[in-house]
C-alpha cells in the first residue's frame, strides 16, 4: 500500500509523456493533466456510490425482514446496532458521525493555507470507511436514515486523496475546488441527479464565483453520474408519478402545504441541535453510553409498535404514496416518523437526513391534502411540493430541493410549484431559525477539527492555490 502514491505517480507521469504532450497544445495539455485527476475521481464515485447504494439497499431490506419475522428482537437488535454505530464512530472517526455535509461544508472553508491540514479530520479516508459502515449498521437496526449526505461526505474525502496524490509539478485545481467537485459529484452519484448536484454546490457549498470551478464540477457530475448508471441503468429515483396541472383552490392549498411544511422542517431541524446541544451534558463514556442506548430502546419501541414504516429511508412509503395511494395513511406516521428520525440521528452515528425529509414531508402533505379534501388526482402535485417545503425548512436550499425532486421523478409541469414552494418555506423557515441545520453544524465541525489534538496529516505534494 506505501508504493501506490508512487505508482499512481509513475502512471500520471507516463500518460502525460507519451500521450498529452506529443497531441495537445500547452493550454489544452494543462487543461487536461488539471481534470484527468478528477475524471479519476469522479469515476471512484461514481462506483462507491452504486455499491454504497447496494449495502443500503440489502441493510434496509433486512431489517425489514427480521423485524416482520421476530417483532420482539427489536428491543436486542436495535439497541445493539446503535450502540455499535456510535462506538464505530466515537473510537475510529469522530467526523463520521451525522449527515456529512457540514463536513464537507467546514472542510471548504479550512481549505486555506492556515488550516489545510485540519481538513484530514473530516475527509479522510479513514473517515469515509468508517462512515459507510456506521451508517449500515445503524439502518440494520432500523435506523431512519438516508444515505445522500453520507455518499457527498464520502466523494469529497475520494476527491481529497485523489487531488493530493498528483506528482510534483502537475498542475492542480485548489483543495477548495477538489472538495466542492467532490460534494457535486457525491449527490450527483446518489440520487441521479446531475442539476442537482450543480446547483447545490452554486446554493449550498460554495459562495466562489462560477467560473473558478464550472469545468470540474460540471465534467465530475456527468463522469460520477454515468459511472453510477452505467451499474444502475437510467433509473428515475422516484420513477415517474402522475401530475395534474394545478388550478384554482389547488394552487392554494400547494401554498398551504408550503408553509406548513416549511416550518415542519424548520421545527425538525431546530429539534436536532436542540438535542445535540443536550447531550454535550454529558461527559463521561457511561452517560454517553446510556444516551445512546436509551435511543436504541426507544426507536425499538417505535419499531415494534408500528412496524417497518416506522424504520428505514422511507422511499418504499414515498413509492406507495405516489403510485398506491388508495388507501388511508394513518394520522400517527409523520410524527412517529419524526421521532425516529430524531433518535437515529442524535444517538451519534452515521446517517443522514436527505431521503428521510423527502419521506416526512411526503407524508405531511399527503395529511395535509387529505384533511382539505383534494382529490386523489391531484395529491401527487402536493406531494412532491411537501417533500421540496420540509426539505427546504431543513436544509435551506430552495433551489436544490426543487431540483432534486423535478429530476426524481421527471415532471417537468410541476417545476413552478415547485421553485415556488421552495421559496414560500424557505421565507417561513427563517422565522423559526435564521440559520439552516448545515450551517450550525459546520461552525461546530470547524471548531472542532481546529480543536483536534491529532497530528495532521503530512502533505506529500507541494502547496496548492488556496
Amino acid at each position: 500500500m506505501s508504493d501506490l502514491p508512487t505508482r499512481y505517480e509513475r502512471v500520471l507521469s507516463w500518460l502525460d509523456r507519451y500521450l498529452i504532450r506529443p497531441l495537445y497544445t500547452d493550454r489544452v495539455r494543462r487543461l487536461i493533466l488539471q481534470s484527468f485527476p478528477f475524471w479519476m475521481a469522479s469515476i471512484l464515485t461514481g462506483l462507491v456510490a452504486v455499491g454504497y447504494e447496494k449495502m443500503f439497499g440489502w441493510a434496509e431490506e433486512l431489517s425489514f425482514t427480521w423485524l416482520r419475522q421476530t417483532p420482539w428482537m427489536a428491543f436486542i437488535v436495535t439497541p445493539a446496532a446503535f450502540g455499535v454505530s456510535w462506538l464505530l464512530v466515537r473510537e475510529l472517526a469522530p467526523a463520521a458521525r451525522g449527515s456529512g455535509i457540514p463536513q464537507v461544508m467546514a472542510g471548504i472553508e479550512l481549505s486555506n493555507p492556515a488550516h489545510h491540514q485540519r481538513t484530514s479530520y473530516l475527509l479522510s479516508l479513514r473517515v469515509a470507511v468508517v462512515k459507510v459502515l456506521s451508517s449500515v449498521v445503524l439502518l440494520l437496526g432500523g435506523g431512519v436514515i438516508g444515505r445522500e449526505g453520507p455518499t457527498i461526505q464520502v466523494s469529497a474525502a475520494i476527491f481529497r486523496a485523489i487531488n493530493r496524490l498528483q506528482p510534483a509539478g502537475w498542475p492542480q485545481l485548489s483543495r477548495q475546488i477538489a472538495l466542492v467537485t467532490g460534494g457535486a459529484a457525491g449527490l450527483a452519484a446518489a440520487f441521479n441527479t446531475p442539476l442537482g448536484g450543480i446547483v447545490f454546490v452554486v446554493e449550498e457549498l460554495t459562495q466562489m464565483h462560477m467560473a473558478r470551478f464550472r469545468m470540474a464540477v460540471f465534467t465530475a457530475v456527468i463522469i460520477a453520474g454515468l459511472t453510477a448508471q452505467t451499474f444502475l441503468g437510467p433509473y428515475l429515483y422516484l420513477g415517474y408519478p402522475k401530475i395534474i396541472a394545478a388550478s384554482g383552490r389547488v394552487e392554494l392549498v400547494v401554498f398551504l402545504v408550503a408553509v406548513v411544511c416549511g416550518i415542519a422542517g424548520a421545527a425538525f431541524a431546530k429539534t436536532l441541535l436542540w438535542l445535540g446541544n443536550y447531550r454535550k451534558r454529558f461527559a463521561s463514556l457511561a452517560a454517553q453510553a446510556g444516551w445512546v442506548l436509551g435511543c436504541g430502546l426507544l426507536m425499538a419501541g417505535i419499531a415494534y409498535a408500528f412496524g417497518t414504516e416506522g424504520m428505514g429511508t422511507g422511499k418504499p412509503i414515498i413509492n406507495r404514496l405516489l403510485f398506491q395511494n388508495n388507501g388511508l395513511t394513518p394520522w400517527y406516521l409523520f410524527p412517529v416518523r419524526f421521532v425516529g428520525m430524531a433518535l437515529s440521528y442524535s444517538s451519534g452515528g452515521a446517517g443522514g437526513v436527505f431521503a428521510t425529509s423527502l419521506s416526512a414531508g411526503a407524508i405531511l402533505g399527503d395529511g395535509v391534502a387529505r384533511l382539505m379534501g383534494v382529490d386523489v388526482a391531484d395529491r401527487n402535485l402536493l406531494i412532491l411540493v411537501s417533500m421540496v417545503s420540509f426539505l427546504t425548512g431543513v436544509v435551506r436550499s430552495p433551489f436544490t430541493a426543487a431540483i432534486l425532486v423535478l429530476e426524481m421523478t421527471d415532471r417537468h409541469s410541476a417545476i413552478f410549484q415547485l421553485l415556488i414552494s421552495g421559496l414560500l418555506a424557505q421565507s417561513v423557515a427563517t422565522l423559526l431559525d435564521r440559520h439552516s441545520l448545515y450551517e450550525h453544524l459546520k461552525q461546530s465541525f470547524i471548531r472542532e477539527a481546529l480543536n483536534d489534538n491529532s497530528p495532521p496529516a503530512v502533505e506529500s505534494v507541494p502547496p496548492h492555490t488556496a
